[in-house]
């Protein structure tokens, strides 16, 4: 293919362009090898690849620029980090991989961070700075990231349906399907298709949030425990984990196990369409009321989102934070959730911009590394995070006003570094001599076409006396012309014959 190639160039350089676009076409379409790498045949080097997060943009930033970084407790994030190195440890092993854009590079610095002895906010900041590189980080198109709170509900309820605690919490019922997982998966992913089995082969999607409502898997012992309402249940689901108070005052603690398969609606974006909430005023707290206030409204209102979750029942005490997606206890303030199917747990992420913390309207300096440690079904994109709060009623009122725009940096790995694996990268061949280009200039047909169109070409001149090498100088500097296209010209039926017939010898 190359020699091809320059021959083609060294007859006309005016498909230089042409043919570099087709070097690049067939590289790209080029089927690549079972185990990732580049195949073999290409010519140039094996290298890895810079980091690529699909949909974002990002660019290094020094430390000292990073506004905020300097007064941040890093010794609290230190700590939450190594929470995460416990399970990234975890399932180490020679075989893992990881497709993301991190991939596995965060077992280095979580062999680092284990072996370390760091009890001071100095040596904390010092080992992120040595162990990382800070690029800032937003969708692509924008110039910051978005960000929400969650936190756990602290709920009444009852291990038995009474008068006044009505509304079930279903464990993760038996026909719930997920292709790739079994049953005794302690938790399905919060996004893709959800099934139910009917009989041995036929898969039908699950249930919708109506009809679960309605009492369709009523009565088949997948009731953990019952609440006082609707509403009580929905933003328990929306959070991903409660804390049950029973009457006797013991506690249940349940976390996540499944969904249905259907897609998450936010109930306040149904309100703030309707006009019935302000965009400006939207809150958990403005939900509950409306809700409270208009109990007929509410059930129609719920059945907008048709995403239902199912929970387990988890073995913690009332000190034990909940447990994220990673696996690990979160920690308020320090743990966020992100995209994980953009990023790693276990990522730290630099989150700088101001939240109405101390009140709905204040504007409180917020500048704080937080870990990557859980996720949800909303959250999606680069540069978009769920700050976790901690359980209760105040942990609720902070996150519940939590819709702002924030900026992110993303702390890589140095393994990883993008810049030293971008100077790595071959550049293209370079372009042709200024001489080859004056002899063969790019032409434009259609441009040419319209050119002549509006300018007649005059009549031809008569002989002249001008030499053969001044003439072959001046076809070479005018445009080449494209030949015509080739006619459509349907083939005769002897020649298909002919061809059939030399066809059927070879397949002999």
């Amino acid at each position: 293919m190359q020699a091809g190639i320059r021959n083609f160039r060294s007859r006309n350089g005016a498909g230089y362009a042409a043919a570099a676009v087709a070097i690049a076409v067939s590289l790209s379409l080029a089927p690549k090898p079972a185990d990732g790498s580049r195949p073999h045949h290409l010519p140039y080097p094996q290298l890895a690849w810079p980091l690529v997060i699909n949909g974002s943009q990002y660019a290094p930033v020094a430390w000292a620029d990073i506004a905020g970084w300097n007064e941040d407790d890093h010794l609290a994030a230190f700590k939450t980090f190594r929470a995460s190195c416990k399970a990234i440890s975890a399932q180490s092993g020679p075989a893992a991989t990881d497709p993301r854009a991190l991939g596995i590079s965060l077992r280095e610095p979580c062999h680092a961070a284990r072996a370390a002895e760091i009890t001071d906010n100095a040596k904390a900041g010092a080992f992120f700075e040595e162990h990382f590189l800070p690029l800032q980080i937003s969708r692509l198109g924008e110039d910051a990231g978005f960000v929400t709170g969650y936190y756990e509900p602290i709920i009444d309820g009852s291990r038995t349906k009474t008068d006044v605690y009505t509304v079930p919490v279903y464990r993760r019922p038996s026909n719930l399907f997920v292709r790739g997982f079994t049953q005794d998966s302690p938790e399905l992913p919060n996004k893709g298709d959800v099934f139910r089995k009917i009989g041995r082969r036929k898969l039908v999607p699950y249930y919708d949030r109506g009809e679960i409502e309605d009492g369709v898997i009523a009565g088949r012992g997948l009731e953990i425990c019952w609440l006082k309402s609707q509403t009580d249940l929905l933003f328990a689901q929306i959070q991903g984990s409660a804390r049950v108070r029973l009457e006797d005052g013991s506690t249940i603690r349940i976390n996540y196990a499944a969904h249905n398969g259907y897609p998450y609606t936010p109930v306040g974006r149904v309100l703030i369409d309707r006009g019935i909430i302000p965009k400006d005023q939207m809150s958990m707290q403005k939900i509950r009321e409306w809700m409270d206030q208009n109990p007929d409204g509410a059930k129609e209102l719920r059945r907008q989102n048709r995403s239902y979750i199912f929970f387990r029942e988890v073995q913690l005490s009332d000190k034990d934070e909940a447990v994220g997606a990673q696996g690990v206890p979160l920690t308020p303030g320090r743990s966020i959730a992100v995209d994980k199917s953009l990023h790693v747990y276990g990522t730290p992420f630099f989150i700088a911009g101001e939240l109405p913390i101390e009140s709905e309207h204040s504007k409180t300096p917020f500048r704080r590394l937080m870990i990557a440690q859980d996720t949800g079904s909303a959250i999606t994109g680069p540069a978009r995070a769920d700050l976790y709060f901690g359980a209760g009623a105040d942990a609720a009122k902070v996150s519940g006003r939590l819709r702002h725009n924030m900026q992110f940096v993303m702390l890589v790995p140095k393994s990883l570094d993008p810049m030293a694996l971008g100077r790595k990268m071959p550049l293209p061949d370079p372009r042709p001599s200024a001489k080859i280009a004056k002899l063969f200039p790019q032409v434009n047909p259609l441009k040419n076409q319209q050119k002549d169109q509006k300018n007649p070409a005059p009549a031809a001149p008569q002989a002249s006396t001008t030499s053969p090498t001044s003439t072959a100088q001046a076809d070479a500097t005018t445009s080449v012309p494209l030949p015509a296209a080739r006619p459509d010209i349907a083939p005769s039926r002897e020649g298909r014959r002919h061809r059939r017939s030399r066809r059927d010898h070879g397949d002999r």
